[in-house]
């Protein structure tokens, strides 16, 4: 049986780049509306995670637990979520209506990509034109319509070139964790950090305003004002934490003195359990 035939999707092994065109339109007239989106996997990025507790209106914290699932990334070792689909026959987006998609402005990034995949290139295989992918699933009538696009277009038209824009630190660390040998494991602490500053804004806020991260690291005043107010200023500056974190590349400094501080209380509890 061919895959059409199985009706399975059809990812030709193709790179398209910004300047490849398609033809294709999604709208609620063509009869196969919704369908792609049940029975799929929805890899989450931490700015569509902002977009849709937002849209919510809840904590970052309860969208995880409520609509979200963990996983070990394939060949990274690194936490991310998808979506939590709904326990019904067709494992549907809990956010799809026979009308459509009810947060449809704030909505995934792999949503907004479709009919269309990025493909993950090493760290140094890395091209800056961008390295995509044609998804064809014979149920999709959407391809039968007249609209053509580059891929260009289609980015900027579902506004998935910001989305890529505010994700870039995130999705540069893991494709260069990737390409880092499997022997070189992080520690589950530096993957717990790695969870949170990338999924949990609440959290990492906490994080850094009420632990003793600010008596470690000698962050500029401007800096701090900025990612106090505005989320997507402490999402990129949790991404340049990470980076440092995990590579020790990047301009954190820490404050020497408390450093040593904690070291020699490290020391003492160390001495005591002894």
């Amino acid at each position: 049986m061919s895959e059409t035939e199985n009706n399975t999707a059809y990812i030709p092994p193709v790179q398209l780049s910004e300047n490849s065109r398609f033809q294709f339109k999604c709208h609620p007239g063509v009869p196969c509306f919704t369908q792609c989106c049940r029975g799929i996997d929805i890899m989450l990025t931490p700015y569509d995670v902002i977009r849709l507790k937002n849209r919510m209106g809840i904590p970052s914290e309860d969208f995880l637990a409520l609509y979200t699932k963990p996983h070990l990334l394939e060949t990274t070792d690194l936490p991310v979520i998808t979506l939590k689909m709904m326990d019904d026959e067709q494992k549907s987006c809990p956010f799809v209506r026979k009308d459509g998609c009810i947060v449809y402005e704030d909505r995934p990034t792999t949503c907004r990509y479709y009919p269309l995949g990025v493909a993950t290139l090493s760290y140094k295989e890395q091209q800056k034109d961008g390295f995509y992918i044609f998804i064809n699933e014979p149920h999709c009538k959407g391809f039968e319509e007249k609209d053509q696009w580059t891929v260009s277009e289609w980015r900027k038209n579902q506004g998935v070139d910001i989305h890529d824009e505010i994700n870039e630190l995130w999705t540069d660390l893991i494709v260069r964790k990737k390409s880092i040998p499997k022997n070189v494991q992080l520690t589950e602490k530096t993957k717990k950090m790695f969870f949170t500053a990338s999924y949990d804004m609440d959290g990492f806020r906490r994080f850094v305003f009420e632990s003793s991260f600010l008596t470690l690291y000698d962050i500029d005043k401007t800096t701090l004002e900025e990612i106090r107010s505005d989320e997507i200023a402490l999402l990129r500056f949790g991404f340049k934490w990470l980076k440092w974190l995990m590579f020790k590349e990047g301009d954190f400094r820490l404050i020497e003195s408390s450093l040593s501080e904690r070291q020699e209380k490290i020391k003492a509890r160390q001495s005591d359990v002894s």
